[in-house]
């Protein structure tokens, strides 16, 4: 027994070194060092850059190398960019399981920003689908600069006409996650009932949009001062959530895309058809298992009940970006900003996007003649 015992708690001590020893790693930041910058005589553009984890304060507006294409790359002079939370997520490395993929201590990309608009400048010699001067939109890393590179099968899309560049720039990260968490993760189908817990941020306008052009009744849910921008987006009903719990409404949803995660699993379950599904987008701030909490409680959860529940992870695709450039041509979906930024303030815009209080989307204005 006693040996048994000894056993168990040199068990136990080594998995808790093994755990603060993960956590330490997991934690660890490195001191910044200064960017390398520009060989003499190479081609150079402006762009901001990071060498360690941490605040807006740690970015560098910096001199690097302009990109050139390769055979089947597409090099686009940046006209505007979107800023979203995966930014400053990136930026400061949290939660701190993120490090797993973006790099334990430093980060092993160095350019920030995703979403872009702009015009082709120059192609590879095997790039068939686009153009120099054509005016495109899309998702690459390294957008808070003059010039992206993106490859001619990833995230880009011809422009439509009647979207500025600013609105197209606010379109990438927001609008697929919003056209996948109904599509793919919720099976949204016309005539069904969709709630939507944050309509009014960046992924939630689009939501409401795009379920209403899928044929759905739409719920809102958002702050007092923003009721009118998502009855204006198309939703049914806006629920005010300083006013009125939605998970005490008595109503019964088929889907709930859930961006702000301040509801339980269970309680978000007591407003689902017993067959609906809940999507999780978005949750809890925190730097370790916080965010992760309803993740888990949804997929133990599910393992018991006919509900189909849990996380969403978007996927940048082109044959999503070219559907959505659609429902912009038809008019359907209308990129929503909120306030604009000069490419030397993005770190201001990235600490009003940390905020969570944005009204639809943050743009930078790399180039702002539209």
């Amino acid at each position: 027994m006693k040996l048994r015992y000894k056993i168990l708690s040199g068990a136990s001590v080594a998995l808790l070194l093994v755990v603060a020893a993960a956590g330490f790693t997991l934690s660890y930041t490195a001191d910044c060092e200064p960017y390398p910058g520009v060989s003499s005589g190479e081609a150079s553009m402006k762009a901001f850059t990071y060498t360690c984890y941490g605040s807006p304060d740690v970015l560098e507006f910096s001199d690097v190398p302009k990109p050139e294409p390769g055979a089947n790359e597409v090099l686009v002079k940046v006209r505007a960019a979107g800023v979203n939370p995966y930014d400053w997520h990136n930026l400061r490395g949290s939660p701190y399981f993120m490090r797993l993929g973006t790099g334990i201590g430093k980060p092993k990309e160095t350019r920030l920003g995703v979403d872009f608009a702009g015009v082709v400048e120059e192609v590879g010699v095997d790039v068939t689908a686009f153009s120099p001067g054509d005016a495109v939109f899309g998702g690459a890393y390294g957008a808070f600069a003059e010039y992206v590179l993106v490859a001619e099968d990833r995230a880009i899309a011809p422009k439509p006409a009647n979207v500025s560049f600013r609105e197209a720039a606010g379109v990438g990260i927001a609008g697929i996650t919003a056209m996948q968490a109904l599509t793919d993760s919720g099976k949204l189908q016309a005539g069904e009932k969709v709630l939507i817990n944050g309509a009014s941020g960046g992924v939630g306008t689009f939501a409401v949009q795009i379920a209403k052009a899928m044929g759905a009744e739409v719920t809102g849910v958002c702050s007092t001062r923003n009721v009118d921008l998502v009855l204006a987006l198309g939703a049914d009903r806006v629920l005010d959530y300083k006013k009125e719990d939605y998970t005490d409404s008595g109503s019964e949803f088929d889907l709930i895309v859930d961006m702000v995660g301040n509801h339980s699993v269970g309680k978000n379950r007591t407003v689902l058809a017993p067959a609906g599904r809940y999507v999780i987008v978005g949750g809890p701030s925190g730097d370790w298992l916080g965010p992760l909490m309803p993740v888990i409680n949804a997929a133990v959860t599910s393992l018991f009940v006919d509900q189909q529940l849990g996380m969403m992870i978007a996927k940048m695709r082109d044959d999503d970006l070219a559907a959505l450039a659609e429902l912009m041509q038809d008019g359907k979906v209308r990129p929503q900003l909120d306030r604009t930024y000069s490419l030397a303030d993005v770190p201001e815009a990235i600490r009003y996007s940390e905020t969570g209080r944005a009204r639809g989307k943050i743009i930078i204005d790399v180039d702002p003649a539209d």
